[in-house]
């Protein structure tokens, strides 16, 4: 009979530390408990954003990105993204003829996160951007001032850290390189090169889980 007491007290002790595990190490992945299995699920639609930083020799680059998505399953994020963003090019004698450039542009289009492993998250971004440029001539007794309104295509794509669980509010972390060569892409610099874009945000679940 104590054989029989002490083998179910360790079956009892090993369910729990199984169970207090698993409250205090969450998945990445965790559908909410009234979440459906089939079909369209409002409880995987969220919506959110993130800061865009960019930074270069030359180059200084902020922006905001809002955007709106939904999780189709533990790998896959897709949704559309809408930014708006100011780049200053700092004039060097140099580097650019001594031309101070700046831009202000705002555009759009659709985004794809897949994530591969846990956590990590591979990003790709198809972009169209209304551009705003202004241009001046900074050499001595130079008064020269000229500006440009264009549109640039650009395809956004890199790595990126989240602590993901669907249903859930989550946070993340994101590196990415303009793919594209267009010239006046407000993600490549005077000379046509790619500029690093760091983006940090947050995503809210429309339904969150209750769980």
């Amino acid at each position: 009979m104590m054989k029989k007491v002490l083998f179910i007290c360790l079956v009892l002790l090993t369910g729990l530390r199984t169970i207090a595990q698993r409250e205090y190490i969450p998945p990445t992945y965790s559908a909410p408990a009234n979440s459906s299995t089939e079909g369209f699920d409002r409880n995987h639609l969220y919506i959110g954003g993130s800061l865009a930083l960019g930074v270069g020799t030359y180059n200084f680059n902020i922006g905001g990105t809002p955007e709106i998505g939904y999780s189709f399953n533990e790998f896959i994020d897709a949704g559309l993204s809408f930014n708006i963003n100011y780049q200053s090019i700092r004039a060097d004698q140099y580097y650019n003829g001594n031309i101070r450039q700046r831009s202000f542009n705002y555009g759009g289009g659709p985004v794809v996160r897949i994530y591969p492993i846990k956590q990590f998250f591979i990003q790709g971004q198809f972009e169209h951007n209304w551009i705003n440029y202004n241009y001046k001539n900074m050499n001595a007794g130079a008064s020269d001032i000229a500006s440009l309104s264009t549109s640039s295509s650009s395809l956004l794509a890199g790595v990126g850290y989240s602590q993901r669980i669907i249903g859930q509010t989550s946070f993340y972390t994101v590196i990415m390189m303009d793919l594209m060569t267009d010239l006046y892409s407000p993600y490549r610099d005077n000379n046509n090169t790619a500029i690093p874009i760091i983006r940090a945000g947050i995503n809210f679940y429309l339904h969150p889980s209750k769980k």
